[in-house]
């Protein structure tokens, strides 16, 4: 068996040649993370805008059963007949499917993370990963 030597290797490299090559992979560095960034991003806006699509379509629901009370508050003043019992329970329905809609929408709004939360914790390796490559090649020379 083969001793195995414990002490840091002695880069044969000058100390513009480590600090250009950490330049280099602090560049991959930052556009890999701006890489990460962008499709964090994109996947939190399809979620919101699945959010935003189910507000509209709650308030449109919601409306539908608005404009359907309002015929059976027509129909009341009216007839005062059995015709109006119907038209006002199919407006009760869909105005409160509606505001469940609505709701929900909101609700799920409301508890969406928008900020890049994967980024930010990259972004903070990052950092540390460059302050100890800076300490060894430092101590290299």
């Amino acid at each position: 068996m083969s001793e195995i030597d414990l002490q840091p290797a002695k880069s044969d490299k000058s100390l513009g040649e480590l600090i250009g090559d950490l330049t280099r992979e602090i560049t991959t560095l930052v556009k890999q993370e701006m890489n990460l960034l962008k499709t964090e991003m994109s996947h939190k806006a399809a979620r919101a805008g699945k959010d935003v699509g189910m507000l509209v379509g709650g308030g449109a629901v919601f409306y539908a059963g608005v404009l359907t009370l309002v015929a059976a508050i027509v129909l009341v003043l009216n007839l005062v007949l059995p015709l109006w019992l119907s038209a006002l329970l199919v407006g009760l329905v869909v105005a409160g499917a509606g505001g469940y809609l609505v709701k929900q929408g909101l609700d799920a709004l409301k508890s969406e993370d928008l900020a890049p939360r994967q980024t930010m914790d990259t972004l903070k390796e990052d950092t540390q990963w460059a302050k100890e490559q800076t300490r060894q090649r430092g101590s290299v020379q």
